[in-house]
């Protein structure tokens, strides 16, 4: 780090404009108008006594700053750790989408078995918000995994509002999402040691484009589409 570097860094913006300006006045390189500055805010403590102090700081606030970083990764990692959870037996996604919102609406959801099974639906829901939509797509998942005999389930979702939902108090819950909320809880009653976790929308894909599919199918395709692939 030159002297200048030093000054500069040691200098508050006050005390930086002053110097800019006193070195135009008395064309000073800047270097020396900081020291003039710096020296007038130090006072009888001197100016050596002044950059010990700063730099001090400087280096404080560094380590603050450090500290701040760490503990935002450290909880960025818990978070995820939260979210995605060890690995289960079964695992599950669900997505649902109205177009638009609200309007015609569509689900999507993938069942993966511990033995190779897969279920996906792509299925048209009918008409409605993009909310009622995400919860008959985890009602449709759920369906799924019962038909399947699932155990040891973890269903992720990128709806906060579904699945906030689903956890909270009954005197919390929406009342418009009342008849869902009561559904998906009782299939859930039937999934016994079942996680609901939230995941952020670029690792729901492939639910996402299911849900899509079906949103959009022509108006002609009216008839309910799903399939089932069991893989041994």
């Amino acid at each position: 780090m030159t002297e200048l570097d030093r000054l500069q860094g040691a200098a508050n913006r006050t005390e930086l404009a002053a110097s800019r300006k006193l070195a135009l006045q008395r064309s000073l390189p800047l270097e020396e108008a900081l020291r003039i500055t710096l020296a007038a805010s130090a006072g009888p403590a001197g100016l050596p006594a002044l950059l010990a102090e700063r730099g001090a700081l400087r280096q404080a606030e560094a380590a603050r700053a450090l500290a701040r970083r760490s503990a935002r990764a450290a909880a960025l990692t818990l978070r995820q750790a939260r979210h995605e959870g060890a690995p289960t037996a079964w695992r599950a996604w669900f997505d649902g989408s109205a177009r638009p919102n609200p309007g015609r609406c569509g689900i999507g959801a993938r069942l993966l078995g511990p033995e190779g099974q897969l279920v996906e639906l792509s299925e048209p829901a009918g008409y409605g918000n993009s909310s009622e939509a995400e919860y008959l797509a985890l009602a449709a998942v759920l369906e799924a995994a019962l038909a399947q005999g699932a155990r040891e389930l973890t269903v992720y979702g990128d709806s906060r509002v579904v699945l906030d939902d689903v956890a909270a108090a009954d005197a919390d819950s929406a009342p418009v999402l009342r008849p869902y909320r009561v559904r998906v809880q009782a299939l859930l009653a039937q999934l016994p040691g079942t996680v609901l976790r939230w995941v952020p929308r670029h690792k729901n894909l492939d639910a996402d484009a299911l849900s899509q599919r079906a949103s959009t199918a022509p108006a002609m395709e009216s008839a309910m589409e799903s399939h089932a692939v069991l893989v041994s």
